[in-house]
C-alpha cells in the first residue's frame, strides 16, 4: 500500500481507505456485523490507515463499529479516522424506516451536539477529520456550520475541519471554499470515470491552498466494479434502487463499454482496481475511500493503492 500526507494537515494516510458507509446496516441491504469487523480488520492488516464515516451511518452504527474494531488493535493511533456531521437523524432513531430519512441541520448548535455524540460513540477524546456532511449553499448561508468548527477546533474535540461538497456542485461551492480555506483543511469530493466535474475548479482550488482531498463514490455505488448490468436491481432497504436505477444503469453500461479496450490492455488489474487507481492518480487527490463489507472486497480494492505504471494521462477522456 503506497502512502501519501493528506494535504496541510500533514497526516500520513493510506492511498485506498475505508468507506464505511456499507457496514452501517442501513441503506446498502442487510450487512453482518461480524462480517463488517472483519473487513475493517483485514483492511487496516493490509496498510490501511484511513477510515470515513458519517453519525447518520446507521444512526451511529458505522461509529460503534469502528470504535469496537479499533479497540482490539495495537495499532490504533496509525489510523486516522474521519466523520460527518449535519444529517439531524435522532428524532427517528425509535422509528421504522427501510431507508434512512434526511433532516438536514447545519446549524452551529446542532453540530456541537452532533460533534459531542460522534465523541462518544468512537470513544475518543479528539476526531480526527470533521466534516460538514454535504450541505448545499442554503443550508450554511448563515455560516453557523464554520463558527462551529472554529469552536470546535479551539476546543481541541476535533483535529481538522472538512467539507463534503454536495454531488454535482463542485463549481458553485469553489467560491465558498475559498473563503474558508484557512479553516478548511480537507475536501471530500464525489469523483469517478464517469464523473470528473471536479477537475474544471474545484480540484485547482484545492491544490493551490493544499487542502487535502478525499474522493467518495469512486465505483459509482459498485456499478464500476463491473458486477453489475442493465438488469440488476436492488432492494427497497438498499439506496441504490434510487442512485442504480433502470435507466441509469443502461446509460452507464453503455459507458462502461467505452472503456472495453482500456480495461483489456490493463487485464492484469480489475476494473475496481483500474477505478480506483485513476481516481487517486490525479494530483489533486490523496485518497480514496471505496465501500467494503466483506473481506474479498477489501483484498480486491487495496491492491489499488499499490499501481504505479498507470497514470492519470493514461486513462481515455470518454
Amino acid at each position: 500500500m503506497n502512502n501519501t500526507i493528506l494535504g496541510k494537515t500533514g497526516l500520513k494516510i493510506s492511498k485506498v481507505g475505508f468507506g464505511a458507509w456499507g457496514i452501517s446496516g442501513r441503506d446498502w441491504g442487510a450487512t453482518d456485523d461480524k462480517d463488517s469487523k472483519a473487513a475493517l480488520h483485514r483492511a487496516m492488516d493490509l496498510g490501511v490507515t484511513f477510515v470515513d464515516t458519517a453519525d447518520n451511518y446507521g444512526w451511529g452504527h458505522s461509529e460503534k463499529l469502528i470504535a469496537e474494531v479499533l479497540k482490539e488493535r495495537s495499532d490504533r493511533e496509525n489510523i486516522v479516522i474521519a466523520t460527518k456531521a449535519g444529517n439531524n437523524f435522532y428524532p427517528f432513531m425509535n422509528e421504522n424506516h427501510k431507508l434512512s430519512p434526511v433532516n438536514w441541520d447545519f446549524s452551529k448548535k446542532h453540530i456541537i451536539f452532533a460533534v459531542e455524540k460522534s465523541l462518544a460513540r468512537l470513544g475518543v477524546e479528539q476526531i480526527d477529520i470533521l466534516q460538514l456532511h454535504s450541505p448545499t449553499l442554503d443550508m450554511i448561508k448563515n455560516e453557523g456550520a464554520f463558527e462551529a468548527l472554529e469552536i470546535l477546533k479551539s476546543q481541541g474535540k476535533i483535529k481538522h475541519a472538512g467539507w463534503s461538497i454536495t454531488s454535482f456542485k463542485e463549481t458553485e461551492q469553489t467560491e465558498m471554499v475559498e473563503k474558508y480555506h484557512e479553516l478548511i483543511d480537507v475536501l471530500q469530493i464525489r469523483y469517478n470515470l464517469f464523473e470528473r466535474q471536479a477537475e474544471e475548479i474545484l480540484f485547482p482550488v484545492a491544490q493551490k491552498y493544499n487542502i487535502g482531498v478525499i474522493v467518495r463514490i469512486p465505483l459509482l455505488f459498485g456499478f464500476l466494479t463491473g458486477k453489475f448490468n442493465k438488469d440488476s436491481q436492488f432492494g427497497t432497504d438498499d439506496h441504490r434502487s434510487m442512485n442504480l436505477s433502470a435507466e441509469k444503469l443502461e446509460t452507464y453500461v453503455n459507458r462502461l463499454n467505452d472503456y472495453d479496450g482500456f480495461f483489456k490492455q490493463n487485464s492484469q488489474y480489475s476494473k475496481a482496481q483500474l477505478s480506483l487507481n485513476f481516481c487517486v492518480s490525479h494530483p489533486a487527490a490523496h485518497v480514496v475511500i471505496p465501500g467494503c463489507k466483506t473481506i474479498k472486497q477489501v483484498e480486491d480494492n487495496v491492491l489499488a493503492g499499490s499501481i504505479e505504471s498507470i497514470k492519470y494521462e493514461d486513462y481515455p477522456k470518454l
